[in-house]
C-alpha cells in the first residue's frame, strides 16, 4: 500500500507532481481517488435515444469513412453506421487517425450527443471492433495539471491488479452479512470498473457505510476515552428543593423541555463530566431549562456559571434569573468588561468565600484574576460565538460539567456529524400560547406600504427593526446599506426615533443604542445582523429584512426570532425581488413555517453543510464518497452501530474487531485525542 505511485508504468516527474496535487503520492491513495461520477456506456436501442443526451449505440460501418481538413490541423470525420436496423449519421471531429480503421461492414461502439432531428451522433469517442468485456460505466476522476481521464484510468487498472495495494478489510464478517455487503476488494474494483448498475449501487452503499461507521467510532472512542479521563463525582441535589422550585415557575414546561431536562440531569448524575449541546428555536425555553439544572447544582453545593457572548445578553440573563430564583436563596453575580472596579473586587471576594451561587458573564468571567471555587456547572449560551481556547479555559476552572445551548437550529444530520463528541437535545416546540411571528413576502416597489405600516406599529407604543445586509455601499453587491437607509428613514419618518447599529461602531457605541432600544428611547433600530443573537425586546413587534435573498434561511430565522417576544402579534416582512430560484424558494419556505428546525433541514438542501455552519467552523468531516445529508439514513444507522459495537465487552476483546481497534488507536481516538 505504500509503495510510491511513481513505480507504475508512465509515471514520470511531471505526471507525479499533479499526482501530489490530488494527494496521490501513494498506490494506495491512487485507489482511494475514486471517480465523483460515470458516464452510462449502456447500449441502447435507436428508439429509446433521447435527443440532446449523451448516448451510446452499437452496430457496424456502412460505406467508407469519410475525412475532411479545416484551420490549422483540425480535421473532421464522416460516416455512417447501421444500428438496429437505423442508418444513422456520424461525426467526430480529430479523429482522422480512425478512418483507415473503419472499413465497411466493421462493428462499433460510438458514444456521444444524439441529435434526432439529422438522425446524427456526434462522438466523443469510437470502439472499433467487437470489445470482449463491455463496461457499462466510464469513470470520470477529477484531474489536476496535464493529467489526463485516459492515463488516470490506466494507472488505476495497474493499480487495480495489484491486491496488496488494496486497504484491509476492516468490517467483521457480522456487519457484512447484516447489511449484505460486498468485501473491501470487491467495492474498491467495482467503485473504479463497474460491472453493471446493481454492482455498483452494493459497492457505493458499503463504501458509504464504512465511512460514517469508522467516523463515527472515533466520535463515539473519544467520548469513551474523555469520560474515562474526566472523573467526576455524581451529582446529589436536593430532589425537594428542585421540585419546590419548578412548581412556583409560572408556567408548565412542554414536553420537550421536559425530555431535554431528563437528559440533562442523567448526564449530572453519571461519574463522567456532561459535554451537552442544548439547541431549540428563539423563545423555546432553554433558558428555562438551563436555570432548573443549575439550581439542581447549587442545591448540591457547587457553584455555576453561564458565558455569553454580549454585555447586553448578560445583563439580560441576570434580571431573567434574578426574577425566576427571587423566591430561592441563590446569590447571583454579574461580570463583564464593564463592571466598576469596585464591584469586580467585591464579586472576586465574594467568589473567595464561596458566596455566590450563580455567576453571569462575557469572556470576563475566563480571566486568570477570577477564581471559580467549586465550579459545577458551566453554561455556555451560543457556544459558536465563543472561541475553542475561550471554551476550554472556563471549562478548566475546576472541570465541571458543561451544558452549550444555541437558538441555532442545527439539522439532526450536522448534529451527528459536525457535535459527534457532544450529547445533543433538542426542544423542538413552542410554548403553549406563544404566538407565532407572520411572515410577508414584499417586492421592493412595496417599500412605501412597508414602511407605512411599521410607522402605524410605532404609533400603537411598539417598536420596529430594520435589518441590511451591508454596512456601506458597495460596487459588488447592489444592496441596500444600513448608513444610507437609517439616513433614508429618519427623514421619513421625522416623528420617529431611529437608531443605528453594526459591527464597526465600538462595543460602547454599539451598547449605548441597543440601551435605548432596549428602554424604549429608540423605536426603530436600522443594523446589520448584529442583532442576530442575544437582544430580548418583548415591544419589538416588527421587523423589515432588507434584500432578505442575501441571506441563508437560518440566518433569516435567526433574524426574524428578535420578534414575536411579547404576548402582541408581531411581523417579519421580507423586502426582496430574488432573480434566482434558490432566493424565491427561501423566500416561500420563509413565510410557510416558524419551524426553525424544519428550516435549517431546508437550508441544508439548498446551500450544503459547509455553507450553513461556515466552512472553517464547520467541524464537519471529510468524507470521500458519503454525504450526511443525502445519505443520511446511512449515518444513523452507522451511529446506532458505532455505539453499540464502543459500549460492549466484545469489540475490545474480540478478534473479529482488531481492525477496527487497530484503526481507532492509529487515528489517535483511544487516548482521547480528537482528529480532524
Amino acid at each position: 500500500m505504500n509503495t510510491p505511485v511513481s513505480s507504475l508504468k508512465g509515471i514520470g516527474k511531471e505526471s507525479a507532481k499533479d499526482l501530489e496535487r490530488l494527494g496521490i503520492f501513494f498506490i494506495s491513495d491512487l485507489l482511494a481517488h475514486l471517480p465523483y461520477r460515470y458516464e452510462n456506456k449502456e447500449a441502447q436501442p435507436v428508439e429509446q435515444l433521447v435527443h440532446d443526451e449523451n448516448v451510446t449505440v452499437e452496430g457496424v460501418v456502412i460505406g467508407e469513412a469519410r475525412v475532411s481538413f479545416y484551420g490549422r490541423k483540425k480535421n473532421r470525420l464522416n460516416f455512417k453506421m447501421n444500428s438496429g436496423g437505423h442508418v444513422l449519421n456520424v461525426v467526430a471531429f480529430n479523429r482522422a487517425f480512425l478512418k483507415s480503421k473503419l472499413q465497411n461492414e466493421v462493428a462499433i461502439t460510438v458514444s456521444g450527443k444524439w441529435n434526432r432531428h439529422r438522425a446524427q451522433i456526434t462522438a466523443q469517442s469510437i470502439e472499433v471492433g467487437q470489445v470482449e468485456e463491455k463496461r457499462p460505466y466510464a469513470p470520470i476522476y477529477a484531474l489536476s495539471g496535464r493529467l489526463t481521464t485516459r492515463q488516470l484510468t490506466q494507472w488505476t487498472e495497474d493499480a487495480l491488479a495489484m491486491t496488496e495495494a488494496f486497504p484491509p478489510e476492516r468490517l467483521p464478517e457480522a456487519l457484512l452479512e447484516r447489511y449484505k455487503l460486498p468485501a473491501i476488494v470487491d467495492t474498491i474494483q467495482q467503485l473504479h470498473r463497474p460491472t453493471d448498475k446493481e454492482s455498483l449501487k452494493h459497492a457505493r452503499r458499503r463504501y458509504i457505510y464504512e465511512e460514517f461507521l469508522l467516523f463515527q467510532l472515533r466520535m463515539q472512542a473519544y467520548k469513551r476515552s474523555v469520560r474515562q479521563n474526566e472523573q467526576a463525582t455524581p451529582l446529589q441535589e436536593d430532589v425537594v428543593k428542585v421540585k419546590a422550585f419548578m412548581e412556583t415557575l409560572p408556567f408548565a414546561l412542554t414536553q420537550a423541555q421536559k425530555r431535554s431536562l431528563d437528559e440533562i440531569v442523567h448526564d449530572l448524575h453519571q461519574p463522567y463530566r456532561m459535554n451537552r449541546l442544548l439547541q431549540g428555536d428563539v423563545g423555546s425555553g432553554k433558558t428555562v431549562v438551563a436555570a432548573i439544572a443549575m439550581y439542581a447544582v447549587i442545591t448540591a453545593g457547587k457553584t455555576t456559571a453561564l458565558m455569553v457572548p454580549t454585555e447586553i445578553l448578560a445583563e439580560q440573563h441576570y434580571e431573567s434569573l434574578q426574577e425566576l430564583f427571587r423566591d430561592c436563596d441563590v446569590s447571583i453575580r454579574l461580570l463583564t468588561g464593564s463592571t466598576r472596579k469596585s464591584e469586580r473586587k467585591q464579586t472576586i471576594e465574594a467568589l473567595e468565600a464561596g458566596q455566590v451561587n450563580v455567576l453571569i458573564g462575557t469572556h470576563a468571567l475566563i480571566q486568570p484574576d477570577v477564581p471559580i471555587p467549586n465550579l459545577g456547572l458551566v453554561v455556555t449560551d451560543e457556544q459558536h460565538r465563543f472561541g475553542v481556547n475561550q471554551r476550554r479555559a472556563l471549562k478548566e476552572k475546576g472541570s465541571p460539567d458543561v451544558l452549550f445551548m444555541t437558538a441555532t437550529p442545527i439539522p439532526r444530520t450536522l448534529a451527528i456529524t459536525a457535535f459527534g463528541d457532544m450529547d445533543v437535545s433538542r426542544i423542538d416546540e413552542q410554548p403553549v400560547g406563544r404566538k407565532p411571528v407572520e411572515t410577508y413576502w414584499a417586492k421592493h416597489d412595496m417599500f412605501e406600504r412597508v414602511i407605512t405600516f411599521i410607522e402605524k406599529e410605532i404609533r400603537a407604543g411598539r417598536q420596529a427593526y430594520v435589518i441590511c445586509p451591508l454596512i456601506e455601499e458597495s460596487e459588488q453587491l447592489d444592496v441596500q446599506n444600513a448608513i444610507d437607509l437609517y439616513e433614508q428613514l429618519q427623514q421619513i419618518l421625522p416623528s420617529v426615533s431611529v437608531g443605528l447599529v453594526h459591527g464597526r461602531l465600538s462595543n460602547d457605541e454599539k451598547n449605548g443604542t441597543m440601551e435605548r432600544f432596549f428602554s424604549n428611547h429608540v423605536q426603530l433600530l436600522v443594523s446589520t445582523t448584529v442583532v442576530e443573537v442575544g437582544v430580548n425586546v418583548p415591544n419589538a413587534t416588527c421587523m423589515l429584512i432588507y434584500d432578505a435573498d442575501r441571506f441563508g434561511l437560518a440566518q433569516l430565522h435567526q433574524l426574524r426570532g428578535r420578534v414575536g417576544r411579547g404576548d402582541a402579534q408581531s411581523y417579519c416582512i421580507l423586502l426582496s425581488d430574488p432573480t434566482s430560484e434558490t432566493g424565491k424558494e427561501r423566500m416561500k419556505i420563509m413565510t410557510e413555517t416558524t419551524d426553525g428546525f424544519v428550516l435549517a433541514e431546508e437550508d441544508l438542501k439548498l446551500r450544503g453543510p459547509g455553507d450553513l455552519l461556515g466552512k472553517k467552523q464547520s467541524g464537519m468531516p471529510h468524507f470521500r464518497l458519503a454525504d450526511p445529508v443525502h445519505d443520511y439514513r446511512a449515518l444513523e444507522t452507522a451511529r446506532q452501530d458505532a455505539q453499540t459495537l464502543i459500549q460492549s465487552d466484545a469489540f475490545w476483546t474480540d478478534a473479529e474487531y482488531e481492525a477496527l481497534r487497530n484503526y481507532l488507536s492509529d487515528t489517535g481516538a483511544l487516548s482521547g485525542e480528537k482528529l480532524d
